[in-house]
C-alpha cells in the first residue's frame, strides 16, 4: 500500500495530530510521540507508516537539536549508538520475514517488560538506597540490551523512543540534559536509517508527498514543546514519559 492513499478528512486530522505529537515529543514531553506510531499504523498500515514517519522524525530531530544541542551527554550517546547500529541491521533483515501484526505485538511486549523493570528498579532504589542505581544502569549488559532493542525497534517500527526514554530515565539525567541527549541520539539514528528504509521500499514519492503535507504540524508541535517544557517539573516529566510509553505498548498489543 502506498503511504499516501486517498484519505478522508478525519484521517487527515488524525495524521495531523500524529505529526504534531512527533514534534511535541522531541522538544517537550518525551514518550508522547509513541502515540503517533499507533495513529499512523492505523491509517496507513504498520510497515508503510514506518517509511512515512521517518522523514517527519528527522525534521523534528533537527528542531530538537537546534533547541537543546548544548545539553547532550555524549557518553550516553556513544554507549547507546554503539549497540543500536547492530540492532538496526537485525531489524532490517527481520522486516523481510515478519508481518505487521507480529511486529506490533513484539514491540508492545518489549516495551511492557522494559517499563516493568524500570518501575521495579525505582521502587528498589527507594527501599535499598542508591546501591541499586549504581549497580544496574551503568553496567555493560544494560547499555547493550537497551541499545540493541532501540536499534531493532527503531528499524521495524520507529518505536525506539520509549526504550531510550527508559534508559535515560535510569541514568537519572536532569530534564534539559535528557532532551539534549535524546535530540542528538535520534537525529543520528534516524538519519542513519534512511538508506535502509529506502532499500525496503518504505520511502518513496507518495510517502514524501504525505510528509510534505504534514511537515507544518511537526514544526508546530516542536514549537509548542519548546514553549511548555520550562513549566514542567522533573518528576512530572518522568511520570508522563512512563505513562505514554505504557499506553503505546498496550495499543501495539491489542
Amino acid at each position: 500500500m502506498h503511504a499516501a492513499p486517498d484519505l478522508l478528512p478525519w484521517q487527515w486530522a488524525l495524521l495531523g495530530l500524529g505529526a504534531f505529537l512527533i514534534g511535541f515529543s522531541k522538544t517537550g514531553i518525551a514518550g508522547i510521540g509513541a502515540l503517533s506510531i499507533a495513529i499512523f499504523a492505523n491509517i496507513i498500515s504498520a510497515k508503510a507508516s514506518t517509511g512515512a514517519i521517518l522523514p517527519l522524525l528527522v525534521a523534528a530531530d533537527i528542531a530538537a537539536v537546534l533547541s537543546y544541542r548544548r545539553h547532550a551527554r555524549w557518553l550516553h550517546l556513544v554507549r547507546l549508538l554503539t549497540w543500536a547500529v547492530p540492532g538496526i541491521f537485525i531489524g532490517y533483515f527481520s522486516m523481510k520475514h515478519i508481518n505487521d501484526i507480529q511486529t506490533q505485538r513484539l514491540i508492545g511486549a518489549i516495551l511492557l517488560v522494559v517499563v516493568t523493570m524500570h518501575i521495579w528498579r525505582q521502587r528498589k532504589i527507594r527501599r535499598d538506597g542508591e546501591r541499586v542505581d549504581e549497580q544496574v544502569p551503568h553496567t555493560l549488559w544494560f547499555a547493550a540490551t537497551m541499545g540493541l532493542l532501540a536499534g531493532f525497534t527503531t528499524m521495524v517500527a520507529n518505536a525506539a523512543g520509549p526504550i531510550v526514554v527508559l534508559y535515560l530515565l535510569a541514568m537519572r539525567l536532569p530534564k534539559m540534559e535528557f532532551l539534549g541527549t535524546c535530540a542528538w541520539y535520534f537525529f543520528l539514528l534516524n538519519t542513519f536509517k534512511i538508506p535502509f528504509s529506502h532499500s525496503l521500499g518504505l520511502i518513496h514519492f507518495d510517502s514524501l508527498r504525505l510528509d510534505l503535507a504534514l511537515l507544518p504540524f511537526v514544526l508546530l508541535g516542536a514549537l509548542g514543546g519548546r514553549i511548555i517544557i520550562p513549566y514542567v517539573n522533573q518528576r512530572l516529566f518522568e511520570w508522563l514519559a512512563i505513562f505514554f510509553t505504557v499506553i503505546s505498548a498496550i495499543r501495539l498489543l491489542v
